[in-house]
């Protein structure tokens, strides 16, 4: 045993959900330290500032390895850096990526290693998978675990082949009669929160609709703002990410969203009573290359999350969404104000 503190590695750390949680772990034991695994394709270390900023834990004090997961050795890595667990964020998420190659080289390959050299020193992982794996289902019920499998595109298909590949482990452990090793997959519903801004086309629609009002449009819905979307607060995320590394729960795959749906009118209606305003949504029709890949309904089901990590969401969408649009507005009028000189 060694007297170095406590460590955590987080890959995608510099990213929206990876910097909450990066900061969100330093609030939770200020003496840990967070290894941040990010090759800055999209992340930035501004989000790891402005993370820690609103915890409040004070300036980052983690280190940060500037490779992409897949040029990481990664048990040398765990040997040497014996982290409590490992939270595997990384991976390109923009679902309009088209590259079948480019996305299954940065999300899949990489994904075996990090599960096999966790599992062979017995380090907790927590991985993200998606709600992509589940396509678009006939019917507009909660998605239950087993409805996954037909993604809409690349992304969910990345997705699915990282779960399926801890399946197999599992079965494998299964068979020899061993207890399935410590392997946690969330499939992340649709994201929102603060810290989302350099996302750009990717960021929430909560985001991108507040932003749109803010600057005087009407925002724009496809047409006729009906989807449903399962949207989930970030604050919310970043517990059952953490919630997953803990002593006593069941390893398997889980949704992590917040149970139920919320329409695109109804996030402008939030954005409405957030403002103050009364705008009425502007609708165009869906572009034709995003018909056949696009989720019009999700919704998760969380009853298995419940029972396996003992975990439920703390936040409904539309409170959530009201009071990040209100701190949209607080962020854009702290980025306009005028630096006092000394």
């Amino acid at each position: 045993m060694t007297n170095r503190p406590p460590s955590y590695i987080v890959t995608g750390g510099a990213g929206f959900i990876g910097a909450n949680l990066v900061a969100e772990l330093m609030r939770r034991e200020p003496g840990a330290l967070v290894y941040v695994v990010d090759d800055f394709r999209t992340g930035s270390y501004a989000n790891i500032v402005e993370a820690c900023e609103r915890a409040g834990v004070g300036p980052f004090t983690g280190s940060v390895i500037s490779d992409s997961v897949g040029e990481l050795s990664w048990q040398p890595a765990l040997l040497g850096l014996e982290p409590r667990a490992v939270f595997h964020l990384a991976a390109i998420t923009d679902t309009l990526e088209f590259d079948e190659q480019k996305m299954l080289r940065a999300n899949t390959e990489p994904f075996a290693e990090i599960l096999e050299s966790c599992i062979e020193c017995d380090v907790p992982l927590v991985y993200a998978s998606s709600a992509a794996t589940y396509g678009s289902p006939k019917q507009r019920t909660p998605f239950t675990l087993e409805m996954a499998g037909q993604p809409n595109n690349v992304y969910g298909f990345s997705k699915w082949l990282m779960d399926a590949e801890v399946f197999r482990f599992f079965a494998q452990r299964r068979a020899a009669g061993e207890k399935p090793p410590h392997v946690v997959g969330l499939r992340y519903f649709n994201v929102f929160g603060p810290g989302e801004a350099r996302k750009g086309k990717m960021a929430s629609m909560v985001w991108h609709l507040t932003n749109q009002v803010l600057d005087g449009k009407q925002p724009g819905l496809f047409n006729f703002g009906e989807h449903e979307r399962d949207q989930v607060f970030v604050d919310d995320v970043v517990g059952c990410t953490i919630a997953g590394a803990a002593a006593g729960v069941t390893p398997g795959v889980y949704n992590l969203g917040s149970g139920r749906t919320t329409s695109f009118n109804q996030i402008v209606e939030a954005i409405n009573e957030a403002l103050g305003t009364s705008v009425e949504p502007r609708y165009f029709e869906m572009p034709d290359e995003m018909v056949s890949t696009y989720q019009h309904y999700t919704c998760a089901d969380m009853s298995m999350t419940k029972k396996g990590l003992n975990w439920s969401p703390a936040w409904s969408p539309m409170d959530a969404m009201i009071r990040y649009a209100r701190q949209i507005v607080t962020d854009r009028q702290a980025a306009h104000s005028p630096v006092e000189a000394d």
